[in-house]
């Protein structure tokens, strides 16, 4: 197979920012390293602002050195694996870089996460040793797994005194979680954070880390079409993320910038463009532990925030949110939304009621997090935006493999810097993912994508998603989106159900707006798809629940409804 030469010519160079060049210079450094200059360049400014207790970047500095230490000193060795299982909060940057000086491979677990989840990732990744929140205890001793080394930390233990009760009522669901006896430190390998930071001296190990081989981060996939994954990310393919996303957004000001840390760092999205982003061009981050949004508005103004990143569920709530138009949105430098594909509603409706625009992007955990970004001066509607610097993009046929034309749908392929290594553990699915193409590799996302001819990218649906009706693609996002213009329809996801008369019957399960329920009949919401859509796209089943199943981000998990209704 070739590589059409349409995609050779990147179209999309003409729409990037200006001075924004087609390839960039990644360097080939460690992401220990890449913080280390980040701290000695912007020693005396604020790095993180944590429920108002500042810590600069010369203290965050010597905490990781102390840690790393530490961890050096308890027997972690270079390639060890080590798993965060924490909320955002200083002692998660700490664990993070501290571990990566020390040479060990960080794998992060989503707080979410049942004792059976945590065990999976546990032993799919085999770490050995974990960095926990005190009141997580309890799910990792029910895994029934012996660790080397459990090491806990207190939520409040960066807070004053006079803050700590405060700082835990804002935990949420976590607030009234059992903190585990002290006794507990009294059994081998139990330790205390802030005790090993005390005990041992900023003196980390020297470790000899090649950023293009080692992995930095075994990544593990939502597992939204499937078990989750580890993605081997090195810090090379990390950090060319990082640089290849600041490249395009030359807004930004090193040193200048005040980063609202909402997003989960547990995933790629929230660690690579907040926290790895913001850290390493010398930021303030406001972190929160939870994305409280009446906490997290009054925070960005007090604190002066100059950007947003948001997952779709944070932009539909804060279309509807009272105190949204209290603050000057127009004065952020990008308000960005990522990790699913905003409706063309709430595109508009956040427009209307803030004056500003959402830059959206794409990106996958076997990218690194990021591939596209909207350009901010010629943003189009419902495009997911252009590749970033250094990255090739192209569509193939999803079921014969050929690269097809520009508006055509087919599978989006990837290949850059940014690409992971591959699946932990998963020569097969290593195999079926990363192929090669004139000497060239490339990541098949299982997203089912077109170019336009000026070289923008629009999202049509996973490729398990699409459902095949009388011999016709139909894509269940579209339907979707129909449904979601409906006044009663709060939520609503679309499936394939195997019929061996037609391939598949198209099944819509949709929730009502409060009020509404037992007011809206099947018959409406058939009439309204039939109004909007080609006969061959209405549902033909209609099913009203009071809520569906999301994933850790807000997304519907397509896969849990396929697995409880069978369908495709």
């Amino acid at each position: 197979m070739a590589v059409n030469a349409r995609y050779y010519e990147k179209p999309w160079l003409k729409f990037y920012p200006q001075n924004v060049p087609s390839t960039i210079e990644v360097p080939e450094r460690s992401l220990p390293d890449a913080f280390d200059e980040a701290t000695r360049k912007y020693a005396d400014k604020t790095a993180l602002i944590f429920h108002g207790k500042r810590i600069s970047y010369s203290k965050l500095r010597e905490e990781v050195d102390r840690f790393s230490t530490a961890l050096h000193e308890l027997g972690l060795q270079k390639g060890d694996k080590l798993a965060l299982y924490l909320l955002n909060s200083p002692q998660y940057i700490i664990a993070y870089f501290g571990a990566l000086k020390a040479g060990a491979t960080l794998t992060a677990i989503n707080p979410v996460y049942t004792s059976i989840e945590v065990k999976h990732q546990l032993e799919d990744s085999e770490a050995k040793s974990i960095v926990c929140q005190d009141f997580f205890l309890d799910n990792v001793e029910r895994t029934g797994l012996k660790l080397k080394h459990v090491i806990m930390t207190d939520i409040g233990e960066y807070l004053p005194l006079s803050m700590k009760l405060a700082g835990r009522s804002r935990l949420g669901r976590y607030a009234k979680s059992e903190r585990p006896s002290p006794g507990i430190f009294e059994r081998p390998g139990y330790h205390q954070f802030q005790k090993l930071l005390k005990k041992y001296p900023a003196n980390p190990p020297k470790i000899e880390i090649n950023p293009k081989e080692d992995i930095a981060i075994l990544a593990y996939t939502g597992g939204t079409t499937g078990v989750p994954k580890g993605a081997m990310l090195t810090h090379y393919n990390v950090l060319a993320c990082q640089t290849q996303a600041r490249a395009f957004r030359l807004k930004l000001e090193e040193g200048k910038e005040v980063f609202p840390a909402m997003l989960p760092f547990h995933q790629i999205y929230g660690q690579v463009s907040v926290m790895l982003n913001g850290l390493l061009i010398g930021a303030t981050l406001i972190l929160f532990t939870t994305p409280d949004l009446d906490e997290i508005l009054p925070a960005m103004e007090k604190h002066r925030a100059t950007t947003f990143f948001g997952v779709p569920p944070s932009f539909l709530f804060l279309n509807n949110h009272d105190k949204t138009g209290r603050f000057d949105w127009k004065r952020l430098k990008i308000i960005a939304s990522g990790s699913d594909t905003l409706r063309e509603s709430t595109i508009r409706d956040w427009a209307r009621r803030t004056g500003a625009n959402i830059t959206e992007c794409y990106g996958l955990t076997e990218c690194s997090a990021l591939s596209h970004l909207s350009p901010s001066g010629r943003p189009k509607v419902g495009s997911f935006g252009v590749p970033l610097p250094n990255i090739m993009a192209a569509v193939a046929d999803s079921e014969t493999g050929e690269l097809v034309a520009p508006g055509e749908i087919g599978e989006l392929l990837l290949s850059g810097p940014n690409i992971m290594k591959g699946y932990w553990k998963r020569t097969d699915d290593t195999r079926e993912t990363l192929i090669e193409i004139d000497g060239r590799s490339w990541l098949r996302t299982g997203d089912l994508v077109k170019m336009d001819d000026e070289g923008y990218f629009f999202f049509y649906d996973r490729k398990k998603d699409m459902i095949r009706y009388n011999g016709y693609s139909v894509f269940a996002r579209e339907i979707e989106e129909v449904l979601h213009r409906h006044p009663m329809v709060k939520a609503a996801a679309v499936l394939g159900l195997l019929d061996h008369s037609v391939g598949h019957l198209i099944k819509a399960i949709v929730v009502l707006q409060t009020g509404a329920r037992g007011k809206v009949s099947e018959a409406e919401i058939i009439k309204h798809c039939a109004e909007n859509l080609a006969n061959y796209k209405v549902p033909k089943i209609v099913e009203f629940r009071g809520e569906l199943p999301k994933t850790d981000v807000g997304k519907v998990s397509h896969r849990e409804l396929r697995e409880e209704v069978g369908a495709i």
